[in-house]
């Protein structure tokens, strides 16, 4: 799951014809006042400057303000831009035109293990929440698609009357097509208002939740996901995600500062497997890293040079269970790559790394991995009869 900030999130909703405002996503307070010269919205509306970051509670925090002028905006931006909040630091704000509204709704569509369900209410904003018995829902099967007739339905039983329920059905087909086409997991609108001064149905806030892993197929997501973890991901991070998004298989890489056992394990299971066996033998993790479903070379190798340029590592654990299909030479054959590059750049000094590994060419995997031996490297490498764990035994010096 990859959440969006509110900014693409919006995005995504407009190209799918649910009226939004008009906004802007800035670095500065500079790059507003030439974006407020080229845009008569700017000058013509009252404004809303937000801390453009993944962030609970922005308006608490003084990240949000309302009824601006654009000079106000941009005092507003040169304010939060450059923010400490915890972890992160505030570096985008987005400015969106008001909607003068008196009424508030809600909408979200979300999935669920049978399908999917639409979320309807008469009631929005921080009234839903104390009143969620008012919320609606139409369920759909996987693969099913929401009828007009089922739509308008639903509209009704949350309250909405008239023309008012036409247009929520409508706005709730809109929402589904958008969570269907993009791939999403999550979509909520709170609030979604009528605009007075045409009558239309507008998104107000945008919360959404992608299916990373479906990237390839959307040529136009060009934004960063939002990072999950309290803080903004790191370059090296972000550079193995921009590599997940482009290949067959996956490779996934997260910093964890102050650890000195870094982990290059095969799997998913494999990377939970080893990391609690870490933590539960009292070591600490620098990282969370793995590869699976038969990623390419070149792509391992991306990822192991970014685990081996981990601060203050002491042990490297590539471990791994008895694959089904993943080729152990080739993947091996990236890893040994990323370990040269990096011993060529004057890292790995002091540094163990302990292999353990089964699988499709599993002994001229290991083979290769033992020849870095008389290369210099200080490697200890085990196959599939030696227990998963007794790898981090061994690391840890536990026995």
């Amino acid at each position: 799951m990859a959440k969006v900030l509110e900014g693409p999130g919006m995005g995504l909703m407009k190209k799918w014809g649910i009226h939004v405002p008009n906004y802007v996503v800035v670095t500065s307070a500079d790059e507003l006042t030439k974006l407020g010269q080229a845009n008569d919205w700017m000058k013509a509306s009252k404004l809303v400057a937000k801390a453009h970051e993944a962030l609970g509670s922005r308006f608490k925090l003084g990240l949000v303000k309302v009824g601006l002028d654009l000079q106000g905006a941009i005092a507003a931006t040169k304010e939060m831009i450059g923010r400490q909040v915890g972890s992160i630091t505030v570096s985008q704000v987005i400015v969106s035109e008001m909607v003068p509204h008196k009424e508030e709704y809600y909408c979200a569509v979300k999935s669920t293990r049978e399908g999917s369900e639409i979320l309807v209410a008469n009631c929005g904003g921080i009234e839903v929440e104390s009143n969620w018995e008012r919320v609606k829902r139409l369920c759909l099967e996987v693969g099913q698609q929401p009828t007009s007739e089922g739509l308008e339905k639903l509209a009704k039983e949350a309250g909405f009357t008239g023309a008012l329920a036409k247009k929520m059905a409508e706005f709730a087909g809109k929402m589904f097509t958008c969570f269907d086409s993009e791939d999403a997991q999550y979509l909520e609108v709170n609030p979604v208002v009528t605009r007075e001064s045409d009558g239309e149905l507008v998104a107000l806030d945008a919360v959404t939740l992608l299916d990373g892993d479906a990237k390839f197929r959307h040529p136009d997501w060009n934004f960063a996901f939002a990072a999950e973890f309290g803080r903004a991901y790191s370059k090296d991070e972000v550079e193995v995600m921009a590599v997940d998004s482009k290949i067959k298989g996956s490779v996934k890489f997260i910093e964890i500062p102050g650890g000195d056992t870094a982990m290059l394990p095969a799997g998913g299971g494999a990377s939970v497997y080893y990391s609690d066996a870490v933590v539960a033998r009292g070591g600490k993790l620098a990282n969370y890293a793995e590869y699976s479903g038969d990623p390419p070379d070149w792509a391992v190798e991306v990822l192991t040079e970014k685990v081996c340029s981990l601060p203050g590592i002491k042990n490297i654990i590539v471990g791994g269970a008895i694959a089904n299909f993943t080729d152990v030479k080739k993947t091996f054959g990236g890893i040994i790559n990323g370990f040269r590059k990096a011993k060529a750049d004057g890292k790995l000094k002091g540094v163990k790394i302990w292999v353990r590994r089964g699988g499709p060419r599993e002994k001229e995997g290991l083979d290769a991995m033992r020849a870095l031996k008389e290369e210099g490297f200080d490697i200890n490498v085990f196959d599939r009869n030696t227990p998963l764990t007794d790898i981090v035994d061994k690391a840890l010096q536990t026995k």
